[in-house]
């Protein structure tokens, strides 16, 4: 019963391939939106920054507000590549890359009200890591520029 009803909700071969745009898609999305407030909420989001109990350790590893400049970059850059399916897999592994630390130095903290957008993140990860393993699905760059 239950695999009658698994194949009655499969997509079509053209469903899926919108989706894999889609999918693709949205999840560039957070990143191109995000990388641009890390330019035009700069101070705000130092002032987070400075909060968190790992402020130390960013301190140690560069000049938060140039990090904060550098990921807002990779952010906006990779994600608007992965919106297009173009180098899919370098563009996965930047945002997976830039993604860790900024959620351990903001969302690791032990006030509980970062639970939510810390499981965000983790979630996309796991988007980054699919994207990393399985490529950009339909309609996509890398596909064209294969042919």
């Amino acid at each position: 019963m239950i695999r009658k009803i698994e194949r009655l909700l499969a997509p079509g071969s053209k469903t899926a391939a919108i989706v894999d745009l889609v999918f693709r898609v949205l999840t560039s999305l957070i990143f191109i939106i995000g990388g641009l407030g890390h330019f035009g909420q700069h101070q705000m989001m130092l002032d987070r920054m400075v909060e968190s109990p790992w402020a130390g350790t960013v301190a140690m590893i560069g000049d938060p507000s140039l990090l904060l400049w550098l990921s807002g970059i990779a952010f906006v850059a990779a994600g608007l590549t992965l919106a297009l399916g173009w180098m899919t897999r370098i563009s996965a592994l930047v945002l997976f890359v830039t993604l860790v630390p900024v959620t351990i130095a903001i969302h690791v903290v032990p006030d509980t009200s970062h639970v939510g957008p810390l499981f965000k993140n983790i979630a996309i990860l796991g988007a980054l890591l699919f994207f990393w393993a399985r490529g950009p699905g339909a309609y996509a760059l890398d596909k064209v520029i294969e042919r």
